[in-house]
């Protein structure tokens, strides 16, 4: 039997109650249970609604606000500007599957520099190790990133086609594809 996705209680005064282990706990305590990969949900303590995203998005936060922020002031407005948008829907999935293809470049590379220089390699204390695998495999990193974006393009260039279908389905005499304009003219 799978082991049960873990419930976390938010109370009105903001604190997180575990119910597995029936403490109080903090935002970091939650962003280490991301980091084991152990599914938990966070729920209302009062209306029961899911707060989940939420609570990651302040642990998101709390990483950007805290030293090395991830995203760009430019990277973040151009999120912004898709809310409303009719891409939003698609955006999410694009983003999400880019994700998932990067952390597989990612394994690969973990399970490389395993191959080479052999023991574990997870975690932080292989800082040492991955600067030194990263820096005798640069043309092998290339390659793989190569083929991330090249992925990455083809999932958007899949996205674009299927949008152009639908505006065909929606709107059969009003589209016309961008090759027939030029043969018009």
């Amino acid at each position: 039997m799978a082991a049960q996705s873990r419930l976390i209680k938010k109370y009105p005064n903001r604190r997180l109650y575990d119910t597995r282990t029936s403490t109080y706990i903090t935002l970091a305590d939650v962003k280490e249970l991301v980091l084991a990969h152990e599914a938990f949900q966070v729920v209302d303590a009062k209306s029961g609604d899911d707060l989940t995203r939420a609570i990651l998005l302040q642990i998101i936060l709390e990483e950007e606000a805290g030293g090395a922020p991830m995203f760009s002031s430019d990277l973040l407005s151009q999120m912004i500007r898709f809310y409303g948008n009719a891409m939003q829907g698609m955006m999410g999935n694009y983003i999400e599957n880019n994700i998932k293809s990067f952390t597989e470049v990612q394994a690969k590379l973990k399970e490389q520099a395993k191959v080479l220089y052999g023991g574990e390699t997870a975690g932080d204390s292989s800082q040492d190790l991955w600067a030194q695998f990263l820096k005798f495999q640069g043309p092998a990193m290339q390659h793989m990133m190569g083929t991330y974006v090249e992925q990455s393009q083809k999932m958007f260039q899949q996205m674009q086609d299927t949008m152009q279908e639908q505006t065909r389905k929606i709107f059969p005499g009003i589209y016309v594809k961008p090759e027939e304009k030029a043969e018009k003219k």
